[in-house]
């Protein structure tokens, strides 16, 4: 396959196809990350927010028995192989939860929604990803690192299936399966996600979809001779990416978060069609778009701060098992419940 392709269209491919599944789940399961976060808060279900802890469960316990396998190298993973910044993944989590709030949708959500019609999406992904690249290398970043110091790499791997493993003395790679395992156990747990085979379905679709983008990188990083990155998905940096590539493609590479991102619009589109969904969608309302174009610059600005957003530390990051991802997650749930309670209260005042 190396000889007939080159490696920065093979990692676009495995982003790809990874970002057609996530992008089919969204128009199709109906997984979304503030959709779960208002269903549980307003709602009272809490049946769309187990979607994500049945995804973390299969992608953990993918991710560790692919470590087990051999096939990926864990500490060589964007998540583990640099050290951790507590205060950064609470910061960068609670702006990237109140931006989200604000916008209406993540970075991933907006770019299902740009798939299915809605304009006002193209905004938000635009500014997001502008910001990301903003915050990254631009003329934010020399304050991001004076506040939060440089992502630089680690001996250490700040991992719980690690941490737990020095303890125990069990293996690694067994220790991390077991506890993807009691992930699982715990979102069964209840009938109401246990009766919809379609969330299940969608479910482990997504967990899978994660695994895929580890193992597809992981192959090209042992095999290929470019030294690619070993990633999965996030919508942050990555939309930057994108944006850049469609400008300067002459003189620029493909990446896996290029391929992720088109991935999704794609998925996106395809399952607006199959639902019949797709519509196209404009903001008639300038104090709305002011709100999304606000909150979408505290989302790009975050998701760089705590090095992932609602889906790289929600879901790449908890596959691997960082410290940073329920932290951030966590972080995550605590801003957009700020930022939605304002909003309501807002409103109704």
């Amino acid at each position: 396959m190396l000889d007939l392709y080159s490696e920065p269209a093979l990692t676009a491919f495995f982003g790809l196809v990874g970002g057609i599944i996530l992008g089919l789940a969204a128009r199709i399961g109906r997984f979304c990350t503030l959709g779960a976060i208002e269903d549980l808060y307003y709602g009272g279900s809490s049946l769309r927010l187990r979607m994500w802890g049945i995804a973390i469960g299969v992608a953990v316990i993918g991710t560790f028995g692919l470590s087990a396998l051999g096939i990926v190298t864990l500490d060589h993973t964007l998540y583990l192989n640099r050290v951790w910044n507590p205060v950064a993944s609470i910061f960068g989590g609670l702006m990237f939860g109140y931006g989200m709030a604000l916008s209406g949708n993540c970075g991933y959500g907006a770019l299902a929604r740009l798939g299915g019609g809605d304009l006002r999406s193209f905004v938000i992904v635009l500014v997001m990803g502008i910001f990301a690249y903003i915050t990254l290398g631009g003329p934010l970043a020399p304050l991001r690192l004076y506040l939060f110091g440089d992502t630089i790499p680690s001996e250490a791997t700040y991992s719980f299936a690690y941490l737990f493993s020095s303890i125990s003395s069990v293996p690694v790679n067994l220790v991390g399966m077991i506890l993807g395992a009691l992930i699982l156990i715990a979102t069964l747990s209840d009938r109401e996600i246990l009766s919809s085979k379609t969330t299940l379905f969608w479910s482990v679709l997504i967990g899978l979809a994660i695994v895929s983008g580890w193992a597809g990188t992981s192959w090209l990083a042992t095999n290929g001779f470019d030294d690619l990155p070993v990633v999965s998905h996030t919508f942050s940096a990555p939309i930057g990416e994108t944006i850049l590539y469609s400008m300067t493609s002459s003189g620029n590479s493909l990446s896996f978060g290029t391929g992720s991102v088109i991935g999704v619009l794609l998925g996106a589109f395809i399952g607006s069609l199959f639902k019949g969904h797709f519509r196209w969608e404009a903001c008639d309302d300038p104090r709305e778009l002011r709100r999304q174009i606000f909150g979408a610059a505290l989302m790009g600005t975050g998701a760089v701060i705590s090095i992932g957003c609602s889906v790289g530390q929600g879901l790449s990051a908890f596959s691997v098992l960082s410290f940073s991802a329920p932290v951030t997650f966590i972080a995550i749930l605590l801003g957009a419940w700020v930022g939605l309670k304002q909003l309501i209260v807002g409103l109704s005042g």
